[in-house]
């Protein structure tokens, strides 16, 4: 077996135990079982996650490998960690075979390997065997409520958790379409556990992209939907990281600023490494006006998520824009418009980083590109959508938007 080399490492080795997660294959011989391997995948991640002593690459990360043949070694290399886990799942009606292995790619030892033959309803019980299996592994010690919240599953209802995770697979395409079949499989999630605070919380996220996607007819009651659902979830179960984190989002979008800190800062607390609860703790400093603060996490988000989704790089990219690092900014946009060539936002947001950094005529162009995506667009349009704590934080980026060419009205009808 190859093993990797420290020196060849993208990023230098973290100080504390370094995983990545690889999808567990789908071996059901059925397309349609691949959100039950990839929810496995996640729950593993997101219960890592959790724990201050480990240090875990982001999903979005580690399935850029899904479906392909991977040598464990490249993966470490390119991810800068020292363990690699990998498994597969065959699922049949009510059986489930899980297999798991913990490499140390840089000795090529298997740290350990299992095989699990189960009934499907005993899948809770067999995920947190994996996690705690793995954490006596690496020989990470836990604190009893570490421990504790490392196990809070959120439901025991097999039929909720199956559904939730169809919907998780339906959202991650990040579609108006994905919006909508994402809500109709959650809301059935909540129907069959009115006690599930991920479900509410996934539900709650389908009524703020409705509003990121256009599809909302009033973003004021969007955004009180999604509040309402994110309430819900935190009374079930105040430990649920990602409630908080959505929280934050919403306090962000009703001008809520320090509220939303606090919520990013409770996210953060409860999921130490999740590049998730990182973001959006970088995203709700940056909205405050606390930009230096606001760059140390993106990078450190970037970090945890090296292979991210367009939306990382945009958010470093703007944390960069407002701390006058405009060239960087420029990078991140441009890599954020690789993955996804179309998202409005990151046009909108290269355009004032390129009159920041005197290039009017680019600046220009990506105005161009705007108007194309949305040609009813317009600087009275984006002056209701900037809501920067500082007024000049909102001046300077509508002043730089109108220097870039951007229409002051609508085109009239």
């Amino acid at each position: 077996i190859e093993v990797a080399s420290v020196e060849k490492m993208a990023f230098p080795l973290p100080d504390k135990p370094s995983i990545a997660v690889l999808p567990f294959d789908n071996l059901s011989g059925d397309p349609e079982q691949e959100y039950f391997s990839d929810g496995l995948t996640e729950e593993i991640i997101t219960a890592f996650s959790k724990v201050p002593g480990i240090f875990v690459i982001a999903r979005n990360s580690t399935f850029t490998y899904k479906g392909k043949p991977v040598k464990v070694q490249q993966v470490a290399e390119d991810l800068g960690v020292r363990y690699v886990l990998e498994g597969s799942v065959r699922k049949g009606k009510d059986k489930v075979r899980i297999t798991a292995q913990l490499i140390d790619a840089l000795t090529g030892h298997h740290l350990w390997a299992e095989r699990y033959d189960r009934d499907l309803k005993d899948i809770f019980a067999v995920q947190d065997e994996i996690t705690k299996n793995i954490i006596t592994a690496l020989q990470v010690k836990l604190t009893a409520g570490e421990t504790a919240r490392l196990l809070s599953k959120g439901t025991e209802n097999l039929q909720a958790y199956l559904k939730y995770w169809q919907a998780a697979e339906k959202f991650h395409a990040m579609t108006k379409e994905g919006n909508s079949s994402t809500r109709r499989l959650v809301k059935e999630a909540v129907t069959l556990d009115p006690k599930f605070p991920a479900a509410y919380v996934l539900l709650g996220w389908t009524h703020t992209n409705d509003v990121l996607y256009g599809t909302s007819k009033s973003p004021k009651k969007s955004f009180a939907k999604a509040m309402e659902l994110t309430k819900k979830a935190i009374a079930i179960d105040d430990s649920y990281f990602g409630a908080h984190a959505l929280l934050g989002w919403i306090y962000i979008k009703i001008r809520k600023h320090e509220k939303a800190i606090a919520e990013c800062e409770r996210a953060v607390a409860l999921a130490p490494n999740s590049a998730f609860s990182i973001v959006w703790m970088s995203i709700a400093l940056r909205y405050a006006g606390r930009h230096e603060e606001a760059v140390g996490l993106a990078e450190q988000a970037i970090r945890l998520n090296p292979m991210p989704s367009s939306f990382l790089f945009q958010s470093l990219g703007i944390t960069y824009m407002f701390t006058g690092r405009y060239e960087e900014a420029i990078d991140n946009f441009k890599k954020a418009l690789n993955l996804a060539p179309n998202a409005l936002v990151t046009h909108v947001n290269i355009a004032v980083a390129y009159i920041k950094a005197g290039r009017e005529d680019e600046a220009r162009a990506a105005v161009a590109e705007v108007i194309r995506i949305n040609p009813k667009i317009s600087l009275l349009e984006m002056a209701k959508l900037v809501n920067y704590k500082s007024q000049a934080d909102n001046d300077m980026y509508i002043d730089a938007l109108r220097r870039a060419g951007l229409p002051e009205h609508p085109p009239s009808q």
